[in-house]
C-alpha cells in the first residue's frame, strides 16, 4: 500500500510539473528592429529582371517610399520561389504594382544568381546580395556559419522606421500575404 501512495503522489508530482511547465511559454529573444526604431541602413550589391545593377542597392536613399525588405534563405528553392512567385502574381495588390513600394528581396546569393532568377522567373522586384551576412546582422537574419540566412521580413515605412516586422514569414501560408498586404497599406498611407 505504502508502495502504491508513493507511486501515485511521485505520478502525480510529474504531472503537475509537466504542466507547470506546458503553461509557461518558450520565450525567444526578438531578433532584429522593433516596430517603431528606425530601420538599419544597408547598401549592397543588388540585381534586378535586367541584371546586375550598375549602383548598389542603399535603403537611406529609398527613404520617402515604402520598401519591403525580405530576407530569404536562398534563390530557386522550394519555399523562396513560393515566396517571390507569389509577390510577382500578387504584385499589383500587395505592393500596388510598384507605386512608391520597393520590394528588396536579400540573400547571401551572388547578384549574378538572384539577376539570372529574376529573369528567368520573371520577378519584378529587386534583390540584394548580402554575400557577407552584413545587413542580415543589422537585422537578425544572419546565423553564424550558415551559408543562408533566416526568412525575415520588415515594412520601412516613407519615414525610414520599421512600420511591420514577420519573424519568420512563412511563405506558404496565405494569411503571411494578407497580413503583408494590410501593412503595406498602411505603411503607404494607401486606403
Amino acid at each position: 500500500m505504502l508502495h502504491r501512495n508513493a507511486t501515485v503522489l511521485a505520478s502525480a508530482l510529474v504531472t503537475s510539473v509537466t504542466m507547470a511547465h506546458a503553461q509557461v511559454p518558450a520565450t525567444q529573444p526578438e531578433v532584429g528592429p522593433k516596430v517603431g526604431e528606425m530601420a538599419p541602413d544597408f547598401t549592397l550589391p543588388g540585381a534586378t529582371i535586367d541584371g546586375v545593377m550598375k549602383a548598389p542597392i542603399t535603403l537611406s536613399k529609398l527613404k520617402g517610399q515604402t520598401v519591403v525588405v525580405a530576407f530569404f534563405p536562398k534563390a530557386r528553392t522550394k519555399g523562396c520561389t513560393a515566396q517571390m512567385t507569389t509577390y510577382r502574381d500578387q504584385w499589383a495588390t500587395l505592393f500596388n504594382g510598384g507605386k512608391g513600394i520597393t520590394v528588396i528581396g536579400i540573400s547571401m546569393d551572388a547578384d549574378t544568381t538572384t539577376a539570372a532568377w529574376a529573369k528567368e522567373a520573371n520577378l519584378p522586384m529587386m534583390f540584394a546580395s548580402d554575400m557577407k551576412g552584413d545587413a542580415g546582422k543589422l537585422y537578425g537574419a544572419y546565423v553564424e556559419g550558415r551559408p543562408v540566412e533566416n526568412r525575415l521580413l520588415y515594412v520601412v515605412g516613407p519615414d525610414g522606421r520599421i512600420a511591420y516586422t514577420a519573424k519568420p514569414f512563412n511563405p506558404m501560408v496565405d494569411d503571411a500575404y494578407t497580413d503583408l498586404g494590410s501593412a503595406v497599406k498602411k505603411a503607404s498611407g494607401a486606403k
